[in-house]
């Protein structure tokens, strides 16, 4: 009866023991089998940290406008919004993507004259968004100049100047054609003067082509 008396005194001891050691291995193998899990997450992680890639002098930059732009209304100074028309790729691995935004500069805008002055814009882009981080871009510009006038212009005074001297003639002669040239030439100036602007005009979705004159380093995943 001692014994069994001892025995049943020990049994909650060795069930405690036994408890605690059922415990402390279940945590050990699902550490290990964690300590599993994390190594591919690591190994992912590092295969897709962002690495830069130097994209060389040279390369074109494909853009589309995402605005409109007018000489008459911009000036020199002014920043315009587009977006990449085509991607650029380096050893096979795309750089800039699609539709990244960009921005560019008005590097110089003049308006037309009515009777001469002839138009001109002159732009370049400023700088790249790739993956939420903006990169400064240095390009050649794109020039855009409207035709000179001068001899429109002329044929319109002339004109003018030929009506009136023969409406002149009819009414009085040679001293009407002489009033009649001086009127004409009047009305021709006025007519060149209304009609004479021409404004350079870049629609929205206008694909513009640039170069980058500086290489630059953009990072990318993968």
């Amino acid at each position: 009866m001692k014994g069994a008396r001892i025995l049943l005194r020990s049994l909650p001891v060795v069930l405690a023991v036994a408890g605690l050691a059922g415990c402390s291995s279940v945590p050990e193998s699902t550490q290990a089998s964690d300590n599993r899990d994390e190594k591919p997450g690591v190994l992912s992680s590092l295969l897709k940290s962002a690495k830069p890639i130097a994209v060389p002098a040279g390369t074109e930059i494909a853009i589309v406008l995402d605005q409109s732009i007018s000489s008459e209304q911009v000036t020199s100074g002014d920043p315009f919004d587009a977006s990449i028309a085509e991607p650029v790729v380096v050893d096979g691995k795309t750089v800039i993507p699609k539709g990244a935004h960009v921005q560019g500069i008005i590097v110089e805008a003049r308006a037309s004259g009515r009777l001469k002055g002839v138009a001109r814009l002159r732009l370049a882009l400023n700088s790249v968004e790739v993956a939420g981080k903006s990169y400064d871009l240095q390009t050649t510009s794109v020039t855009r100049s409207g035709q000179n006038h001068d001899k429109r212009n002329w044929t319109l005074i002339g004109g003018g100047t030929g009506a009136g001297a023969a409406i002149g003639a009819l009414a009085g002669g040679g001293k009407g054609a002489a009033i009649g040239a001086a009127v004409g030439a009047g009305a021709g100036t006025a007519t060149a003067a209304a009609t004479g602007k021409k404004d350079i005009v870049l629609p929205a979705e206008s694909q513009l082509n640039f170069k980058l004159s500086q290489p630059v380093s953009i990072e990318v995943k993968g």
